[in-house]
């Protein structure tokens, strides 16, 4: 039998009474999972004149409530009704009709919608999280960094000593988590090297709709003014890393977050760094020195001034799902200058490049705090006619 929980937030609201009334709808969202249901809210803006009520299942409520809390706050103080029910039975994993609903190609993105992902989707990825990461989704925090080398997680648990670690060893990818009371604190994943831990971590991360990804790891500098130690800032990405090439087709532009580069060139600046922007190229081939022409070719005609094999990939996965993304990398070696990544020298550039490193991208994830508390505009990354939670009477 469907559960009878109706909760409903209806304006106007107090704005003293209003944490408590949004806060009264995701406790009965909870409930309704808790009893084995998927739990669905309805959001009725007054102000739509061609959408004016969009609805959508969800899975897990405890693991997005601080988001959850946050968008429907603003919906509410702009004059949206927002209601709670129990929508269908929540589907096993073994239940032979879970696989057919995880296909994305059968989620109808032309639809208004308050989610991008069906409840299904969103169950297994936040699982899958826990698997790959050994914490908690729900400890992932609103702002999220990327690394490939485990040096930037030691600077990062010297600056965060009372960290969330891994519960276990031997993860695939694992995750640190400086907590803060309203979640608007920094997750870093340590994926590794290469561009497919990068698209699976993105890929599950995304229902948890992070405010922002950064990428903080090494490149290949490809111009001659560049030197170990400098910092690349992207502006725009090559992609030869062919793991998004299905869904997303390599011919689709994929640009950082304007904002967000701005924040980080302004901490670049106040750091004294020496940094170039420009294109990266990412790579699914490690060797790619070993048969060079058609990669220098490409290299070439991008006028690209970095390669790296993940950075490309967590900017696509970003723009696929919605997420404000940037990345800043640091020179770590010149392959086109006499200048190979060698075992010897390797240990000493990293010493010296880890704590700036973090730092630079923390004090731009500070301002993305400080000047957007309710998340990065996301016109740059939404479609037009999708507006998922969106606050405020401009939305469509």
């Amino acid at each position: 039998m469907t559960p009878a929980m109706i909760e409903q937030v209806r304006p106007p609201v107090p704005d003293e009474k209003l944490d408590d009334e949004i806060g009264r709808l995701l406790d009965a969202a909870e409930a309704v999972y808790a009893d084995g249901w998927y739990p669905e809210l309805e959001v009725v803006r007054p102000w739509s004149t061609h959408n004016p009520r969009i609805s959508g299942e969800f899975a897990r409520p405890n693991a997005i409530r601080r988001y959850l809390h946050r968008e429907l706050r603003g919906l509410v103080a702009a004059g949206a009704t927002v209601t709670a029910r129990a929508a269908r039975p929540a589907r096993a994993f073994t239940d032979p009709d879970f696989f057919a609903a995880l296909d994305e190609d059968r989620f109808d993105l032309r639809t208004k919608k308050l989610f991008l992902f069906g409840p299904e989707r969103m169950a297994l990825s936040l699982d899958r999280l826990s698997h790959y990461t050994g914490t908690p989704a729900e400890s992932f925090q609103r702002h999220v960094l990327f690394t490939n080398y485990a040096m930037h997680v030691e600077s990062f648990l010297e600056r965060f000593g009372d960290a969330e670690r891994p519960d276990r060893e031997g993860v695939q990818m694992p995750a640190y988590h400086h907590a803060r009371a309203d979640g608007d604190g920094v997750s870093l994943v340590n994926i590794g090297v290469g561009p497919a831990n990068a698209k699976t971590v993105t890929d599950h991360l995304a229902v948890l709709r992070p405010d922002t990804m950064i990428m903080i790891g090494h490149c290949g500098g490809l111009r001659n003014r560049q030197e170990l130690g400098d910092f690349v800032l992207a502006t725009a990405y090559q992609r030869a890393d062919h793991v998004l090439d299905e869904v997303l087709g390599a011919d689709v532009p994929v640009i950082p977050s304007l904002r967000l580069n701005g924040y980080l060139m302004d901490a670049l600046d106040r750091a004294g760094a020496t940094y170039r922007p420009g294109v990266v190229h990412t790579t699914d081939n490690r060797n790619w020195e070993f048969n060079q022409s058609a990669t220098l070719a490409r290299m070439r005609a991008a006028r690209a001034v970095a390669v790296d094999m993940e950075s490309a990939t967590i900017a696509a996965n970003g723009f696929r799902y919605r997420i404000p993304n940037a990345t800043l990398l640091c020179v770590s070696d010149k392959p086109l200058h006499a200048e190979p990544k060698l075992a010897g020298g390797a240990r000493a550039f990293y010493e010296a490049s880890k704590r700036k490193h973090l730092g630079i991208a923390l004090e731009a994830v500070d301002r993305v705090r400080l000047e957007h508390p309710d998340g990065l505009p996301g016109t740059e990354v939404r479609s037009a006619d999708e507006p998922l939670l969106g606050n405020g009477p401009d939305g469509a």
